[in-house]
């Protein structure tokens, strides 16, 4: 059954390869506050060393294992790990591996697009809670299977937008709800971020240490370059999702959530490359405009590359508008509301700040995301989730859905009931990919 939009909102408004062997009884442990929690970190690149600062910040949880392709990262982070901790750490390539370990109760993801759902998906199989980067998906029809699969094996799974956990952005959400710029008929999303030329390096030797088969996983296997690995993979459509699929989730979701719609039903979306002859697939510059005719709201994102202005002092962040005012969230964790005509400052909120609100400021950020996250894992209640999985699969359709429309270069209608476009079987294409074997995600999870 696809969750509904009010299902997906309802908790938000207050605040050459074997496959996995899935077992055929999992275990739905509660975890006692004194019961230590085993955990394991999926890439360890870039957002999994605050992946493993996040888990390290939890009260009784050690981190068993790093996970990454690359044996050159990986002992870089067990020799940081080290150093930091005064710990040892194991490390492991594979992370089929890092599944069949009974002793790991929770993993951290923090791979490349491609992997993210397939990854989520064999951790379910195997019995592991799951904290997952954004975007959830590369493909809608990933997402779903994502979601289906935490539902079928009941594991906690939480998206890591944590703005969500930020006392500060709950509380603007609550004044959107209670109507205190009026009836909110649309946000924005922006994500202007300093992004260059990334040149064109060509194809080369894989470096040694890497296990390149396994840093494609599910994408087509092209000859390595090092524009594709480490970072710059974001740019290109087999592995990346561009600025809205990257940056850009934490900007979709909040979108969503502070319109209070799911999926939306007309989709059209403008950009290219304007400024670099460079190797990036994406466009540099993108403006989608999704809207939701039955609700009367409309949701406009930009993704701006370089040189810009700032938009009431944002870069990155939401602004969203209302017939008494507007109000504007910088970021990840504070908000400005401005009244009226004369745009008259409202009430504002920061993480950190004594502004005499009900919520316990500071308790937001990254450790605050795996702090709620591991607080779930030893209830094993999903209710108590601040990103739970379904956000993973409708922000991140949001951006997917952005891509397609600028892609196909059309205007395009669009089911979320069925989650298929309406009698375009051109765009339903992009809907999912072709899977490496041993890599699929299968259609019954």
């Amino acid at each position: 059954m696809k969750s509904s939009r009010r299902t997906f909102l309802k908790k938000t408004a207050a605040a050459g390869s074997a496959t996995i062997v899935v077992p055929t009884i999992l275990s739905s442990s509660v975890f006692g506050a004194n019961d230590r929690i085993n955990a394991a970190v999926l890439g360890v690149n870039g957002r999994g060393k605050a992946h493993i600062q996040g888990f390290m910040a939890q009260d009784n949880v050690r981190i068993k294992t790093l996970c990454d392709p690359d044996m050159n990262i990986l002992k870089d982070r067990q020799k940081e790990f080290k150093e930091t901790y005064n710990k040892k750490v194991g490390l492991e390539q594979d992370m089929r591996r890092v599944f069949e370990d009974k002793d790991i109760d929770v993993v951290g993801i923090a791979t490349p697009n491609h992997w993210h759902a397939l990854s989520v998906i064999w951790a379910c199989q195997a019995g592991k809670d799951v904290y997952v980067e954004k975007p959830g998906s590369h493909n809608i029809t990933e997402g779903r299977k994502m979601v289906e699969a935490a539902e079928k094996y009941d594991r906690i799974v939480q998206h890591g937008v944590q703005l969500r956990s930020s006392p500060a952005i709950n509380e603007a959400i609550k004044l959107l709800r209670d109507g205190y710029i009026g009836r909110v008929y649309m946000a924005r999303g922006l994500v202007f971020r300093w992004r260059g030329d990334i040149g064109d390096q060509g194809t080369s030797a894989v470096p040694e240490g890497l296990d390149y088969d396994l840093w494609t996983g599910p994408a087509p296997k092209r000859p390595f370059t090092k524009n594709l690995v480490h970072y710059n993979w974001h740019w290109h459509w087999d592995y990346g999702n561009g600025d809205v699929g990257n940056q850009g989730i934490h900007e979709t979701d909040l979108c969503m959530w502070g319109l209070d719609v799911g999926l939306p039903s007309e989709i059209t979306s403008m950009g290219g490359k304007f400024l670099w002859d460079d190797c990036k697939e994406v466009p540099e510059v993108l403006t989608s405009i999704y809207k939701y005719p039955d609700e009367g709201k409309i949701i406009q994102f930009e993704v701006r590359p370089w040189c810009t202005n700032t938009e009431d002092g944002v870069t990155v962040g939401n602004i969203f508008y209302g017939e008494k005012g507007i109000l504007v969230v910088d970021g990840y964790d504070s908000y400005k509301t401005y009244m009226g005509q004369k745009r008259t400052p409202g009430q504002s909120g920061k993480d950190g700040e004594n502004s005499g609100s009900e919520y316990d400021r500071g308790a937001g950020g990254t450790d605050g995301h795996f702090a709620n996250f591991i607080e779930a894992v030893r209830k094993h209640d999903k209710s108590i989730l601040n990103g739970p999985v379904e956000t993973a699969h409708l922000s991140s359709g949001l951006a997917h859905l952005g891509n397609i429309a600028y892609r196909l270069g059309k205007v395009l209608k669009f089911d979320p009931k069925t989650e298929k476009f309406v009698n375009d079987k051109e765009a339903d294409k992009m809907l999912t990919r072709e899977y490496r074997e041993g890599f699929e995600v299968p259609d019954k999870v």
